[in-house]
């Protein structure tokens, strides 16, 4: 009976135990870096095809990608958390206070992403489809459009601190 190959195996963070923490620091802090640039493009793009009156078909791939990196960008935010618990740089390092920067700004966006997508689902149940209800949607977007933005500033900071990141 043939068998199907093993499945790579999941990263845990008894992976990084023994490790250097500081090592463990700046692996997480520039994962969390290349996780957030490529959440910013993301959205980017999708924006731009929306823009462009795309396909709709081409839109939803779009946004599927989207979210993978959303999911993405709040999985290595946690494991950044555990990674600067355990050991991180001087205090006086530039990379240690762009990496936090990095880091609030990834849990601010999940947050205001988390709001955004709870208060776009909710429109229109129980015929709620008020001026005033529509204005706290739009209000929730455009505070997660700043946080997008924020996460972007977060993300060219911590690049500027550590250059060689890409």
């Amino acid at each position: 009976m043939p068998t199907s190959p093993a499945a790579p195996p999941a990263p845990h963070a008894a992976d990084d135990a023994g490790r250097d923490p500081i090592t463990v620091f700046y692996q997480k802090a520039d994962a969390l870096c290349r996780c957030a640039l490529e959440c910013c493009r993301q959205h980017e793009r999708l924006a731009r095809l929306v823009e462009l009156g795309a396909l709709p078909a081409e839109q939803r791939a779009a946004q599927s990608l989207v979210q993978l990196a959303d999911d993405a960008l709040a999985e290595l935010a946690a494991a950044y958390e555990k990674a600067a618990a355990k050991g991180h740089p001087d205090r006086s390092e530039p990379c240690w206070s762009a990496a936090n920067q990095l880091w609030m700004a990834s849990r601010e966006y999940a947050r205001r992403h988390r709001t955004s997508e709870r208060a776009g689902r909710n429109i229109g149940e129980n015929g709620d489809h008020s001026s005033a209800r529509l204005g706290e949607l739009a209000l929730d977007y455009d505070l997660e459009a700043s946080a997008l933005l924020l996460l972007k500033q977060a993300t060219e900071a911590y690049r500027k601190a550590r250059p060689h990141v890409h």
